[in-house]
């Protein structure tokens, strides 16, 4: 970073002392820009999406920093940071713990994400990858005959969180991994009101919720067996522990066994995903199935530095998430399809939620969602075919397939091979008939954005992979068989890889997402940043959401692009989503009945649900202000500095 000034004026008065008012009045003052119920329908300008026409902003303006929050607590951690001088990166990282405490089922300390990071002073964008690993003793065939993999401690990735922010800190923050940690601490000491989506997965009355997985957990999600009420006092004190051993001690307290020092976080960790239950498979009582980690795992974690993934899309230039994540490259794919429709044209039959709109959104989703199946996964264990996949040359016969009126059939939307694109000369493969592998379900994510006074950026997604991960916390007994609780929960993200051995149809080779040692799994997480044609940067925005997370991403891409909605218009859209090759859809119920009607005589099986909860901070390069865009999906909240 340069050397700044780091004067902010804010008219904002500080209630991290008094945190029952500070969720009250950071919800009252800053949810301006959500609305809990999306508009059925927003009418499109007539013109579609061309780079000869700017984003359309409205809204309050700000110029010393916005953050876009699913959480009001975490979106005060933030604003706090950015107050006292802190950039983006130093807001981006205590935003990031502070959801461990208030949003504990969807992200933290026990999981990983992607951190992507545009720099003012250099003009370059980086993506910090802190995407958990498999152990060593991870093997391909790790779940067969395991009953509900999701939630045994075999499912258990070592976690990238701590080491990933402290380095992204240390690189291209101006604040002490101590410092930044202070708003998460006081939450997980003082307490916060529990909040409508604290409590809305919980389900205290069903012995299946992943939040009843084990006998600490379910005492802290529903305290004698009783669901918590809205408003209610949650504190974490263990978690608030295990907060201050980091800042005390840092990163290495984490990863390391360090008894000397007090730092046993590590043994919590290894102790807690050996957790397993038996559970039905097949109807069958079975014995379930520990996780293999090691001291000597978690030891040798490093996090990624990346460069981001690029495309362009109607001139405007994108910056999105690369291997390990399908993000990045499923959006683009997708994008590089549909460039040949006028969207947004209204008069042509293509405008916003018109049956021809969403017949070609769904179709082109269907066909990347394909190729993401088997080609698809950790570029540093297989080669990705990035490039191959990207290419007009491989997109064009791909998007001739979408035909307006027409639903591709099941048996056209498979994975075609790219690889003559990515390496010239290459003669393309034939298809074997062989099953597209399995992944399980992901759903406990987060995602936040931030914009500081000079020009920096973060779109962060971080996850601990299904809703409250495999329901345990890292935790042991000590020789005297009293227990420690370290507070946090562990991920099941290594059922993001496939859940029994596969085949690329293409090579007969081992499926590109098998697991592996040390193999980070596919992920859906895609942080995303947009600019103009010239390299300005316009918009950071992501979603959580497991597979809809691209379909949220791609939605409010075309909103801001083809339908000239304002930032706040395009995330309250309703949504599609085809995540995918079979022939469901997911349609949000805001939709106009004649709209589900059209589609499902197009022979789409359309199911309802939500798509996704979108934060975003945007910039108005002719004016210099900067926007924030949050998704009443969630409890999302924007708070703008002066």
């Amino acid at each position: 970073m340069p050397t700044l000034p780091r004067r902010l004026l804010d008219a904002r008065p500080s209630w991290s002392g008094h945190p029952l008012l500070a969720a009250f009045l950071v919800s009252t003052l800053s949810l301006w820009s959500c609305s809990q119920t999306p508009p059925a329908s927003i009418a499109a300008p007539a013109n579609p999406g061309d780079a000869t026409a700017s984003i359309r902003f409205d809204g309050l303006a700000y110029r010393g920093g916005v953050v876009a929050v699913a959480n009001p607590n975490g979106a005060e951690a933030g604003a706090e940071i950015l107050r006292r001088g802190g950039n983006a990166v130093d807001a981006a990282v205590a935003i990031a713990y502070a959801l461990n405490v208030v949003e504990p089922q969807s992200a933290g300390i026990g999981g990983g994400g992607f951190m992507m990071i545009h720099r003012a002073a250099t003009g370059d964008t980086v993506i910090v990858d802190s995407r958990e690993t498999a152990p060593a003793a991870a093997t391909p065939d790790l779940f067969v005959g395991v009953p509900e993999p999701s939630r045994q401690g075999v499912a258990v990735g070592v976690p990238g969180m701590v080491r990933g922010t402290d380095l992204a800190l240390h690189r291209y923050g101006t604040r002490s991994l101590a410092r930044v940690l202070e708003p998460a601490i006081r939450l997980a000491e003082g307490g916060f009101a529990a909040t409508p989506d604290f409590l809305a997965n919980t389900n205290c009355n069903n012995p299946n919720s992943r939040a009843l997985n084990s006998p600490a957990v379910a005492e802290y999600f529903c305290p004698g067996g009783k669901a918590r009420e809205p408003g209610s006092w949650v504190t974490n004190p263990s978690l608030a522990h295990t907060l201050r051993l980091i800042a005390q001690h840092g990163a290495d307290c984490f990863y390391r066994l360090l008894p000397d020092t007090g730092c046993d976080i590590a043994l919590g960790i290894v102790t807690g995903q050996r957790f397993s239950r038996e559970l039905p498979l097949a109807g069958v009582p079975t014995p379930g199935k520990g996780g293999g980690m090691t001291l000597a795992d978690l030891e040798a974690y490093q996090p990624v530095v990346r460069a981001p993934i690029e495309g362009r899309y109607r001139g405007y230039r994108i910056q999105a998430m690369p291997p390990p994540s399908s993000g990045g490259l499923t959006v683009l794919q997708i994008l590089g399809m549909l460039e040949r429709f006028p969207l947004g044209d209204t008069g042509a039959g293509f405008g916003f939620g018109a049956p021809q709109t969403l017949n070609v959104m769904a179709d082109a989703m269907r066909l990347a969602f394909a190729d993401r199946a088997v080609w698809m996964g950790d570029a540093d264990f297989v080669p990705v075919p990035s490039r191959g996949l990207l290419a007009p040359a491989y997109l064009a016969p791909r998007a001739a397939l979408l035909q307006p009126g027409v639903r591709a059939p099941d048996a056209v939307v498979v994975a075609a091979d790219p690889r003559p694109f990515e390496v010239p000369g290459t003669a393309p493969g034939t298809r074997l008939p062989v099953a597209d592998p399995v992944t399980g379900p992901e759903k406990g994510t987060t995602h936040f954005s931030v914009i500081d006074p000079w020009g920096n950026w973060v779109s962060y997604t971080n996850t601990i992979e299904a809703a409250y991960g495999i329901g345990v916390f890292a935790a042991y007994q000590d020789a005297s068989g009293e227990g420690r609780d370290f507070g946090f929960l562990l991920n099941n993200e290594l059922t993001d890889f496939n859940l029994a051995p596969s085949i690329n149809p293409y090579t007969a080779g081992p499926g590109y997402n098998d697991i592996a040692p040390g193999k980070r799994p596919r992920s859906s997480m895609s942080p995303l940043m947009l600019f103009t044609p010239d390299g300005q940067p316009l918009a950071a925005y992501g979603s959580p959401g497991g597979p809809t997370i691209i379909s949220a991403v791609l939605n409010v891409t075309l909103n801001l692009i083809d339908h000239r909605m304002t930032p706040q218009q395009a995330i309250d859209a309703p949504r599609l989503s085809a995540s995918s090759t079979s022939g469901y859809v997911l349609l949000e119920p805001a939709f106009p009945q004649e709209v589900l009607e059209a589609m499902s005589d197009l022979g789409y099986n359309l199911v309802p649900g939500v798509v996704g909860a979108v934060q975003a901070v945007l910039f108005d390069p002719e004016t210099g202000h900067q926007y924030g865009a949050a998704d009443g999906r969630r409890e999302g909240t924007v708070i703008g500095l002066p």
